[in-house]
């Protein structure tokens, strides 16, 4: 199932961002809920906040890299469990949906716009839920101990 839900990700990702840029101009903005979501189609070539913009290359190898990890870490997790294979799919899934447009297009396309955080997109949602679920199934696979007991 790991590789069906990688793919997934990825499918979904470069459709809705195909719709963005196949219907938009870049920086058009689309109220969803006027002042708090829109749809606005941006070129972001950094990393959120458009910090260390222009990197294309180091994103690229940095990706290449994270993937190559994530698939050596994913040979050691046992098909029975289930939530940390899904959390490395989507992880993995949103980060190749990012590698193709860096790759590409040398930016990533962003549209999920809250106006009061960084515009991003399917991927960059995939690869934070892929963390956050990695994060809690590593911490309850160790036990982690805390001041009322395990977690």
């Amino acid at each position: 199932m790991f590789w069906i839900y990688m793919v997934l990700v990825v499918a979904i990702d470069r459709v809705t961002k195909y719709l963005v840029t196949s219907n938009m101009h870049e920086w058009q903005s689309i109220p969803v809920i006027d002042g708090f979501f829109h749809i606005t189609y941006v070129m972001n070539d950094g990393a959120a906040w458009s910090i260390l913009q222009g990197q294309r290359w180091f994103f690229v190898i940095i990706t290449v890299m994270v993937l190559a990890g994530l698939l050596w870490f994913l040979r050691g997790v046992p098909k029975s469990k289930r939530l940390m294979r899904f959390s490395l799919a989507l992880f993995g899934g949103g980060a190749c949906g990012n590698f193709i447009d860096r790759l590409f297009w040398g930016a990533v396309t962003d549209f999920f716009d809250f106006r009061f955080f960084p515009v991003f997109n399917v991927a960059d949602s995939c690869i934070v839920i892929g963390v956050a679920l990695l994060t809690l199934c590593v911490l309850k696979s160790k036990g982690v101990k805390s001041t009322e007991g395990e977690v």
